[in-house]
């Protein structure tokens, strides 16, 4: 089985490897972890950025920095449980990204983190778990982030 993982951060990232980790076994299971940064608006930041635009480019490396040692971190104990793991970095709008990944990769199952939002925040954002439910080509398993982490 392949599933693919879509972490939007180290919290994510933690705790949908336990989840993998618990719930299939080693032997017939593969792991990709996913992450989509979010297009960075490169004209936008040189207008309001003027001669600081140097800084939205060293804020954006360490954004990805960030994010590959909690992939690494993750993917560590996914090979020492005895999973075979890769792992991704890709920009793009989140639910293109994992869903175009997904579908790449020939997932079988696509884990996604939700930390429940709600309110304003949910309508103008959406649910990124709630697309991938809705459009992936395989099954979806939408893992909860308990309130509070």
């Amino acid at each position: 089985m392949k599933i693919l993982l879509a972490a939007q951060d180290f919290r994510c990232a933690e705790i949908a490897r336990k989840a993998v980790i618990t719930q299939f076994k080693t032997d017939k299971t593969e792991v990709r972890l996913v992450h989509a940064l979010e297009p960075f608006p490169v004209g936008l930041a040189e207008e309001m950025g003027g001669g600081d635009f140097p800084d939205f480019v060293a804020a954006r490396e360490r954004q990805r920095e960030r994010l590959q040692n909690a992939f690494s971190e993750a993917s560590d104990a996914l090979r020492s449980a005895g999973f075979p793991v890769t792992s991704v970095v890709r920009e793009g709008d989140a639910r293109d990204v994992i869903l175009d990944s997904a579908e790449e990769w020939g997932a079988d199952l696509i884990g996604v983190c939700s930390d429940s939002q709600k309110g304003l925040t949910r309508f103008l954002l959406g649910s990124v778990a709630e697309a991938v439910a809705r459009h992936a080509h395989c099954s979806v398993e939408i893992i909860r982030i308990p309130s509070g982490q």
